[in-house]
Formats: C-alpha cells, sequence, structure tokens
C-alpha cells in the first residue's frame, strides 16, 4: 500500500493595522502571526540528512503520536514495550527496483514524523547502497559501524552487512536489485531484526513469496 504523508496545516492568522488607542492609553503589542511550518532538516543536529547534500538547520522535535494511522502509513510507535518472540507487523509499500529507494526514505520521514526516534530505525537495501552508507564508510569501517553501536540514528545497511546489525525497533526493507537470491536471504533476516514493524519497499507479491503465505 502507498504511503502517503500527511502534513499538519497551520492556518495563519490575518493582522491588519491595529486601532489607534484612546488617549491615554497604551496601544497593546501585536501578537506575532504564525509562520509557515519550517522545512525538516537532518535527522539529527550533527549529521547530515541521509542522500541530501550539506548540513541544514536541526530537524524539529517530533509532534505527538497521532491518534490515528492512515491506510498504506507506517504505524506509529504503540505503548506496549514488545517481547523477544513477537513477530513484528508488515508494511508493504509498492515500488519499482529504480523507485525503491526513495520509497523507503519516504517511509523513514513518515516514522519519524509519526513520533519514532531516528535510533528505532535501520534501512536496508538489497542492491547498491544508499548513498548515505557510501559517503560514511568512505571515513572507513570502523566510524560507520560505531554509529551503528551508538544508535542514536537511523542507519543504513546494504544486504551484505545485514547479518552484522542488530535489532531495532523498525526495520525499513529497499528492494532496489541484487536478484532473488538476496531477497531471500535478507528479507528473512530483516523480519528477526524487526523487533516491532518491517516495512518492504518492493513488490508485494514476491515479498508475500519468500516470507510465506501467513503475511
Amino acid at each position: 500500500m502507498p504511503l502517503t504523508p500527511q502534513e499538519p496545516q497551520i492556518h495563519e492568522r490575518a493582522q491588519g493595522p491595529s486601532a489607534t488607542p484612546p488617549a491615554g492609553r497604551t496601544a497593546p503589542t501585536p501578537r506575532p502571526v504564525p509562520g509557515p511550518r519550517p522545512v525538516p532538516g537532518p535527522r539529527s543536529a550533527t549529521t547530515p540528512r541521509p542522500g541530501r547534500p550539506g548540513p541544514g538547520p536541526a530537524r524539529p522535535a517530533p509532534p505527538a503520536q497521532r491518534s490515528h494511522n492512515p491506510a498504506g502509513q507506517p504505524e506509529a510507535p504503540g505503548t506496549a514495550a514488545p517481547t523477544a518472540s513477537a513477530v513484528p507487523r508488515l508494511q508493504l509499500v509498492p515500488a519499482s527496483a529504480d523507485g525503491a529507494l526513495d520509497a523507503a526514505e519516504e517511509a523513514v520521514d513518515l516514522l519519524l514524523d509519526s513520533g519514532r526516534a531516528p535510533g528505532d530505525i535501520l534501512v536496508l537495501t538489497t542492491g547498491e547502497q544508499h548513498p548515505w552508507a557510501v559517503h560514511e564508510l568512505s571515513f572507513g569501517e570502523a566510524a560507520y559501524w560505531a554509529q551503528h553501536d551508538a544508535g542514536e540514528d537511523v542507519f543504513f545497511a546494504a544486504a551484505a552487512a545485514a547479518g552484522r546489525v542488530g535489532p531495532r525497533p523498525v526495520v525499513v526493507v529497499a528492494v532496489n536489485g541484487g536478484g532473488e537470491e538476496t531477497l531471500v536471504r535478507l528479507l528473512p533476516l530483516a523480519r528477526e531484526r524487526a523487533t516491532e514493524l518491517l516495512v518492504v519497499c518492493g513488490d508485494p507479491d514476491r515479498t508475500k513469496t519468500v516470507l510465506g503465505a501467513g503475511v
């Protein structure tokens, strides 16, 4: 089901010129007009948004959890703590191999907007690396995996490294190539790593075939 982001609307209050106050009275201070919603910045104050050039302003604090969950939108976190044996919920996002990375980024944005912490989310790719992973790996494996171990931000990894990643509440899989063998190996592993929610951006029929008819 496609992901549809929902943006809260901020209605600006029109202000005209204030009336001239009676003699001997001080004119009241005009109330500020609410401005437009700021454009989301990076997922943390120090880490640039994955796949986006250049640093930007710090991402605003996530809003309160929404009380509803429209169809096709990644679910907001529940109130009950997951158990180690719990089977994660599955969300299927139809996407082609060429559009899977974009679909995965949109899923991450929706999850963050719904109240998920950046460190809750792991993104795995079946084909080529996400640009963020390519950039961070240019500084060396040690620095790259140190960010994974810190668990403070969204982490991106390729299928070849999926066996090394630890569990996170949400795992997003971008099926952006890699062949059937890679998909068959990665999807069950991704389901094991996800403690609450697994989002797969790719062909829903292939996903169901790999994970079983009961998904």
